[in-house]
Parts: structure tokens; C-alpha cells; sequence
């Protein structure tokens, strides 16, 4: 059974918080409900960065998502 959008979300953004990489693609979170559907994760994905608890990254070809504060900025490194 899926979990619900609040239960998706939470799940996403423990899983931006702990991930050894700080940017992870949309797909990195389908295994937090894999119940869920694709868009469904996406959705819960950019909720949380309207709620301003996650940041999209971008590496100039793909666009990512990071949890707010942990995102690397490549450029200065």
C-alpha cells in the first residue's frame, strides 16, 4: 500500500538529508514507496521545494534535488 502524500514526503526528504551524495536525482526517491507512481514521488519531490525544504540543483544538463543547505555548489569546489 502507498504511504500518503505527507508519509511520501517525509520519506523523501529524510532520504535528501542522509544520502552520501547531496544531490540526487527525481529516481533516488522512488524507492522510498515503491507502491508510489513515478509522478506521485515527483509531485511530493517539488512540493517540498515550494515548501522551501528542498533546493533544485542544477548541473548545467540535468536538474536535481538536494535538501536546503546541502546542495554543493560545483563551481567552488
Amino acid at each position: 500500500m502507498a504511504l500518503s502524500k505527507d508519509e511520501l514526503k517525509a520519506a523523501i526528504l529524510e532520504k535528501a538529508m542522509t544520502a552520501p551524495k547531496p544531490q540526487l536525482y527525481v529516481k533516488d526517491f522512488y524507492a522510498c514507496d515503491p507502491d508510489a507512481k513515478p509522478r506521485d514521488v515527483k509531485n511530493a519531490a517539488n512540493d517540498l521545494v515550494k515548501e522551501g525544504k528542498m533546493d533544485f540543483w542544477s548541473s548545467g544538463s540535468t536538474t536535481m534535488y538536494a535538501a536546503k543547505g546541502r546542495a554543493k555548489d560545483e563551481e567552488h569546489r
